[in-house]
């Protein structure tokens, strides 16, 4: 999904009236908001509108939010706010263990909880986000940011999982050149999970329909018996030429 403008946010929630309260007053400061319904669904919905921060509550129907946000670690870094009326510092340090970037402990003040909120996403994605480029590869006009696996081209921002961030970094940092196979297999080696050749195949393929997005669907070269190779004026220029085919 491509991000244009305001920030998505993402609410896990299953008391209705704090749910209400806070999707209200995320939309007055323009916030695109995402309220879970089904709570056996969470990664699904998580998947399907890609927010910019996730906002979660702890004490959930069946499955808590601890245990979501390992879910969603495991295929994006994009922060990671609890709301939980759970007050013991054990719980804060467990939340923050489990990959949550902060903790909102309820009952809590509305002007505090949009003060946090705002502030976790100027250190993901603004003026402190990767200070002195840090974390950042840029490449023409493509920008590369290794701080929230995102790519940004033309002002559209695509969040790519863990993998497929790591196979496109690869291919970025060596742009124009072949990387091979090994190499590119050795990026998304899981200890838990068997790699093969195969497996590296579909997830270029799901790369490259992500970098369709912001029309880069041709950057990725198959070089056979060899590897891959990320050429991106070229793309760019099939892509210009295929606008003035069509008019």
């Amino acid at each position: 999904m491509q991000k244009q403008g305001g920030f998505r946010v993402m609410l896990v929630e299953d008391d209705r009236k704090i749910a209400r309260i806070l999707t209200e007053e995320l939309q007055r400061y323009n916030y695109d908001v995402t309220s879970v319904q089904d709570f056996n669904e969470v990664k699904v919905v998580f998947e399907a509108c890609r927010p910019d921060v996730v906002l979660m509550d702890i004490n959930l129907p069946r499955y808590d939010g601890f245990y979501w946000c390992r879910q969603l670690r495991a295929v994006s870094k994009v922060p990671i706010v609890y709301i939980s009326a759970r007050d013991q510092d054990v719980d804060q340090i467990r939340a923050l263990e489990n990959g949550g970037d902060d903790y909102i402990i309820k009952p809590f003040h509305l002007e505090l909880a949009m003060a946090k909120i705002n502030s976790i996403l100027r250190r993901a994605y603004g003026e402190y986000a990767a200070p002195n480029g840090v974390g950042l590869l840029h490449i023409g006009d493509v920008e590369i940011n290794g701080g929230n696996n995102t790519v940004k081209r033309n002002g559209i921002i695509i969040e790519l999982s863990v993998k497929e961030f790591g196979l496109f970094k690869a291919l970025a940092e060596r742009a124009g050149d072949i990387v091979s196979r090994d190499e590119l297999l050795e990026v998304i080696w899981d200890d838990e999970e068997f790699v093969d050749d195969n497996t590296l195949t579909v997830n270029v393929t799901r790369l490259r329909r992500r970098l369709d997005e912001i029309g880069l669907a041709q950057a990725i070269e198959t070089k056979r018996g060899q590897g891959y190779r990320l050429c991106l004026q070229e793309s760019e220029r099939s892509s210009e030429t295929a606008d003035l085919s069509g008019r």
